[in-house]
């Protein structure tokens, strides 16, 4: 389970994809980020139908991966940029669907009528 308001940070080059946990963290590292601070960390296969996701949750590294069937995953131009997600566009990136499309809705709190 993803607690709510962690950040989630989406590279966009591709990877080798024989890394495990411990060289991803490295790419973080690399990157000039903290790989222990709770934040979800993004990577995809060159093909873009894999991706694998890698956090500290404070007591160990959590390793996901997932490989799309029919379609790759939806991803941001190669560049040299690292990409920020929220949890609603993390969760459309899992499931396939192109998580730029999501966006948050800006919720004011109900009127008391009276």
């Amino acid at each position: 389970m993803i607690p709510a308001g962690v950040k989630v940070f989406l590279a966009s080059h591709p990877i080798d994809f024989r890394k495990g946990p411990d060289s991803l963290l490295s790419l973080v590292r690399d990157a000039g980020s903290d790989p222990f601070n709770g934040s979800l960390y993004v990577f995809r296969a060159k093909r873009a139908d894999r991706v694998k996701i890698v956090w500290w949750d404070g007591s160990g590294v959590c390793l996901y991966s997932k490989r799309l069937e029919k379609a790759p995953f939806c991803w941001p131009r190669i560049g040299h940029n690292r990409v920020q997600l929220n949890h609603a566009q993390l969760m459309a990136l899992v499931d396939g669907m192109d998580w730029k499309r999501v966006r948050s809705v800006a919720v004011k709190p109900p009127e008391i009528v009276g």
